[in-house]
């Protein structure tokens, strides 16, 4: 009995390190420049919202694989960016209604090989460095797939600090990421065939 307590605990924490090794250090080196300047223009840090960094999760995969251009990005001119058609699917996905993310700011921009200085500096010298000057701006979100790196800053207020729906709202239950539960299920058989 003490074996199969021992390798549920294992599963458990197996399953946790799998969670956590999908945010990779890219985005923490990126939070740490991006207080860094913040810090220099007096602004108060950023803090981790999980929220946010939901949303951006799901806008960086539409993003990946597509190609770095003049157009895309911290690039564009404001206002010509592309729409996100599954907008609605992403919130719903991250247990958001859309009036919790209405004075957010989503923030993509495309970088060949995620270099370090030149994500931060296309997030600091360029249209959205008006945004990471603004004090309202207290949390974010960052995710990366392929050459794009999506921001997605929130704020202490109502209609923009990316608090999760209430239940009974207009949210589905997402569903658990695959590893998990093959993780779960691979337990549950070999305590079952003990």
């Amino acid at each position: 009995m003490d074996s199969r307590i021992s390798l549920l605990c294992f599963l458990v924490l197996a399953s946790s390190l799998l969670h956590c090794a999908r945010s990779d250090g890219n985005d923490a080196q990126l939070l740490k420049g991006i207080n860094s300047y913040r810090s220099s223009l007096k602004v108060p840090a950023l803090a981790e919202n999980k929220n946010a960094a939901c949303l951006a999760e799901q806008l960086a995969k539409q993003f990946k694989g597509q190609q770095c251009t003049n157009t895309t990005g911290a690039n564009t001119v404001i206002g010509t960016e592309q729409q996100f058609p599954d907008y609605p699917k992403y919130l719903d996905h991250c247990h958001l209604n859309a009036s919790v993310t209405e004075d957010g700011q989503v923030m993509p921009a495309c970088v060949p090989g995620l270099v370090p200085a030149v994500v931060l500096t296309n997030y600091t010298k360029s249209q959205y460095n008006r945004f990471l000057n603004d004090s309202q701006y207290s949390g974010v979100g960052i995710a990366n797939e392929g050459d794009w790196v999506v921001v997605v800053l929130s704020t202490s207020t109502g209609s923009g600090d990316y608090a999760p729906a209430p239940p009974g709202s207009n949210w589905a239950a997402s569903v658990q990421p695959f590893n998990l539960m093959v993780l779960l299920l691979v337990g549950f058989v070999v305590l079952l065939m003990k």
